[in-house]
């Protein structure tokens, strides 16, 4: 693909990643100003909700990036956009944080500690979220040339037991007898699944090519 189509894509990609916050902002100022139930019945649970959401998903896209490429070599230049759609995950991720400990609990450190202790919803959510500083923070070129390709992959990994730990926290946190978590978590059980047999796809092709060439 061209740098000009490349750059073009990443200005839609911006453009997508942006559009939960920028509806809830927008929703936000007609609550204020002209519709207080613009947000619903419960602004915070709307704001908890979309962002909790917009994390997981962008979490599952990023996921799906590699497999994506090595299904259609063609698509190779989607590696181009794994870092900032992670980097949106996170950015969502910390303002779903910021919705409880501001708004649920009113920055009690008190309240946070007995929250955490006694909600299982809860400890697996902040468990997802501290599962991907490590993978904020080294996110940079720097930091993977500092780390070294292979130490950066296995720290990497953590996305996928951040994106487990997320959907542990939606299950948990929705009522009994809810499934609108299903659809994000068989999403990502066809990732978990994929990796394994692309790689194993990926390995009988390489042998395959060396008896070949050593016929």
């Amino acid at each position: 693909m061209s740098k000009r189509g490349i750059v073009a894509l990443k200005i839609l990609a911006h453009a997508a990643c942006l559009a939960p916050i920028a509806w809830l902002l927008w929703h936000l100022y007609l609550s204020v100003t002209s519709d207080p139930t613009a947000l619903g019945p419960d602004p915070t649970h709307t704001v908890t909700f979309s962002t909790g959401r917009g994390t997981l998903r962008l979490l599952v896209i990023t996921l799906a990036v590699t497999p994506v490429r090595r299904l259609i070599p063609k698509l190779a230049w989607l590696g181009r956009f794994r870092r900032v759609l992670g980097l949106y995950a996170f950015f969502y991720g910390s303002l779903h944080l910021l919705t409880y400990v501001w708004l649920y609990a009113g920055w009690s450190w008190a309240a946070m500690v007995d929250d955490i202790s006694q909600r299982r919803f809860i400890t697996a959510g902040l468990a997802a979220w501290l599962m991907m500083v490590p993978l904020a923070l080294t996110s940079t070129t720097w930091s993977i040339r500092k780390l070294g390709g292979k130490n950066w992959n296995r720290l990497h990994w953590l996305t996928y037991t951040a994106a487990i730990s997320g959907v542990v926290h939606y299950w948990w946190g929705v009522k009994t007898g809810v499934k609108t978590p299903l659809t994000i978590t068989v999403v990502l059980g066809i990732l978990l699944l994929a990796r394994p047999i692309l790689r194993w796809r990926q390995d009988r092709t390489a042998l395959r090519v060396q008896r070949s060439e050593a016929a």
